[in-house]
């Protein structure tokens, strides 16, 4: 059972005037990179997220609720976009949204929506296909050392192959 005082957040920031956040592969990969440096910096563990074309949905766990917007404005969305278009201002402007997540049952629910968004988007027809989600990690094993398997998500099976096969089938 989890306490009040621990946090689940799913959070999205979008690029200003609905711009693309990323403009190639490398784009993608140094996004990553840099919100593997954030996560550490902010203590905060990650359990999904979608990199989209002008829009990123992260769901995370912070120590503290406080950090979560600076893995928007701080570092992460910056170290793509600025160098690139520096006229745009900040990336995340008022497009930044965060939700408590507070029902263990709605978490689930959570990642998977976060996960199938490319699918939603028509950018792939199975989510398998889209290299920037967590969801090759959390349904189908790949490696991922960004996640923070959630214990909800841990409880779906006593091993990885019954977790997994469970996450996909909900």
């Amino acid at each position: 059972m989890f306490t009040s005082r621990e946090y689940r957040y799913t959070s999205c920031g979008a690029a200003t005037n609905r711009e693309p956040c990323f403009f190639g592969e490398e784009d993608y990969s140094t996004y990553l990179h840099w919100l593997g440096e954030a996560l550490k910096e902010t203590s905060c563990s990650l359990h999904s997220y979608a990199l989209m074309t002008n829009h990123v949905h992260l769901f995370l766990t912070p120590k503290n609720a406080a950090t979560v917007p600076r893995l928007f404005v701080g570092t992460a969305l910056r170290a793509v976009h600025q160098p690139r278009v520096p006229a745009y201002g900040h990336i995340v402007g008022p497009r930044y949204k965060s939700s408590l997540i507070q029902a263990e049952t709605y978490l689930l629910t959570c990642m998977r929506y976060i996960e199938l968004n490319p699918v939603r988007a028509a950018m792939v027809d199975d989510p398998a296909h889209s290299r920037w989600t967590s969801y090759r990690a959390n349904a189908l094993g790949q490696f991922s050392p960004l996640l923070s398997p959630h214990p909800v998500y841990l409880a779906l099976g006593a091993t990885d192959s019954a977790r997994r096969v469970a996450y996909r089938t909900p």
